[in-house]
């Protein structure tokens, strides 16, 4: 016996045409293309506010250990040893904790002091912030 195969008729609505897929295809990259921009700004945003309480708190710690210490710190590491950071943070831009940029003046903050030390910090990036001014400013 052999089976005979039969075929059925096709059904004219029993797929997607061409063009709905176009359609469909359009309307997606349309919303992509509003989406991401909005969310790479709202990304960048985020980093911005971390980078901006990252740099606060080091400046708080630098002037905590001043003031305690009666000497500015010599490295940012001596912030972590004497315990007023319990590590250094990551910089959200270089993704590094490394890459942080002391700044040392000339002044002396006590008599005692024989070496001037860390005043300040900034960051390490190189780019440009969204209010045009560069993170190794802040």
């Amino acid at each position: 016996m052999v089976a005979k195969i039969t075929t059925r008729p096709r059904n004219a609505e029993s797929g997607f045409t061409l063009i709905e897929l176009m359609i469909v295809m359009t309307i997606i990259a349309f919303l992509a293309a509003i989406a991401i921009p909005s969310y790479v700004n709202n990304v960048r945003n985020a980093k911005e506010a971390v980078l901006r309480e990252d740099l606060h708190t080091m400046r708080a710690a630098i002037d905590s250990y001043t003031v305690d210490k009666q000497r500015a710190p010599q490295t940012l590491d001596d912030l972590v040893q004497a315990g007023y950071l319990k590590k250094m943070p990551v910089d959200p831009f270089t993704q590094r904790s490394d890459t942080w940029i002391p700044e040392q003046s000339g002044d002396l903050n006590s008599i005692d002091q024989t070496d001037p030390g860390i005043d300040d910090v900034h960051s390490g990036a190189q780019m440009t912030a969204s209010d045009g001014s560069s993170y190794s400013s802040w």
